[in-house]
Order: structure tokens, then C-alpha cells, then sequence
């Protein structure tokens, strides 16, 4: 029985201990799992904020609100992974209770619970811009030029908010008993001119710090002459 014991010790031992590159590999698995989360948290509340900002509108149940500029900038910022969880996130909590939704509505009974549920769209097609617009990740696409880039980026925010008529607008009409004019007319074309704006301002707060960074990157050092 001793021989057993002492067998068994070993081997708990030998599991328990790992080499050090193991245990620095999986503390750093740990803190990006961590990242992760707290970046993914972040983006749900960021939108969630955001989306308070708002102007209700009389002749229909949709506001003007920043809910969407949040969305697209999260997106090009945290990537299409974690920017769709957020969105997830996002939507979950406003369908358990939580004031997220703009005007601090929430729960499931909201003409406009298409658009949110379109956020989580709209998040991955505009965050396919945090790979293509620049970085390490971004790979030869992000050498072409800033201008190029930014109007790569403009038209993937566009994308993302089409994404969020395509499911707002319907849900609209359905719920709200509307033929398609009305629908169209409350719930998508007194936004256009704002979401253009918008489009523009959130391609360019994605691109601009990410220009600057590559500006400095390849700027060629100063050698003092001797």
C-alpha cells in the first residue's frame, strides 16, 4: 500500500507542477480571456451610454440617438468577435430589464427591438474593419493608402447600417401594424442625413489613430552626425 501511495503522490505531483513556458503560457491565456471580457463589457455598456443620447420623435416610435455611431465605432475597434458578443450582451440585458435601449426603455415588447437585434449584424460587418483598416493583423490591405483605407472603412460602416434597417424596418411595420411607406417614412428615411454623419464620423474615429501610428512607425530615425 505504501509503494501505491508513493506512486500516486508522485504522480499528482508531476501533474501538478508544469514547466514554466506551460504556466507563462496558460497566465496569459488566462489575462486575454480576461481582456476579452472586460473589452466585450465595455463595448455593451459604451453602446448602452450612447444610446441615451437621444431625441424622441413624434410621429413615430423611433428616436434619433448616437445608439448606432456607438455601434459601428465598437465594432471597428474591437473587431467582429468581440464586438458581435457585445452586442449580445448589449441585447440581453435590455430583454432581461435593464434600461439599456435609448430613451432607458427595455424588455421584449419594443416597435424598435429590430434595430437593436440588427446591432449584432451591424457589428460584424463593421468590424471586419479592425482587420482591414490597419494594425499588425491587418496585413497588406492596410498599406494601400489612408485615404483608401478610410473609404474601405466608410463603406463597411455603410454596410453596417444597412444591416440595421434591414431588420429595424420590418420589425417595425410588423409590430407597429404599418404598411411599407409609413414604415419606411418612421422608420428609415428621417435618419439618413444623420446616419451619413454618422457613417463618416465613426470611419474616422476608427481610421485617424490608426493613420497616426503608422505615420510614426515609418518615420525614419534621426542619426546624429558625428
Amino acid at each position: 500500500m505504501s509503494i501505491i501511495a508513493t506512486a500516486l503522490g508522485d504522480r499528482r505531483a508531476r501533474t501538478a507542477w508544469a514547466p514554466p513556458a506551460d504556466r507563462c503560457g496558460r497566465l496569459a491565456g488566462e489575462r486575454s480571456r480576461l481582456r476579452d471580457a472586460a473589452l466585450i463589457a465595455g463595448g455593451a455598456a459604451w453602446v448602452a451610454v450612447l444610446g441615451q443620447v437621444s431625441i424622441p420623435l413624434g410621429f413615430t416610435p423611433v428616436p434619433l440617438s448616437l445608439g448606432t455611431f456607438a455601434v459601428l465605432t465598437a465594432a471597428g475597434v474591437l473587431g467582429r468577435a468581440r464586438a458581435g458578443a457585445a452586442m449580445i450582451l448589449f441585447l440581453a440585458a435590455g430583454l432581461a430589464g435593464a434600461p439599456v435601449f435609448a430613451g432607458g426603455q427595455s424588455g421584449v415588447g419594443l416597435a424598435t427591438m429590430g434595430y437593436a437585434v440588427g446591432y449584432v449584424f451591424a457589428a460584424g460587418l463593421a468590424g471586419r474593419a479592425a482587420g482591414r483598416a490597419a494594425g499588425p493583423a491587418a496585413g497588406p490591405a492596410a498599406e494601400r493608402g489612408p485615404v483608401r483605407s478610410y473609404w474601405r472603412l466608410v463603406g463597411l460602416m455603410a454596410a453596417g447600417h444597412l444591416a440595421i434597417y434591414l431588420l429595424g424596418v420590418p420589425y417595425l411595420v410588423a409590430a407597429a401594424n404599418l404598411g411599407w411607406a409609413d414604415g419606411i417614412v418612421q422608420g428609415m428615411a428621417p435618419f439618413l442625413p444623420g446616419d451619413l454623419l454618422k457613417t463618416l464620423a465613426a470611419a474616422g474615429t476608427v481610421w485617424l489613430p490608426k493613420t497616426g501610428r503608422r505615420g510614426r512607425a515609418r518615420q525614419p530615425q534621426r542619426v546624429r552626425p558625428g
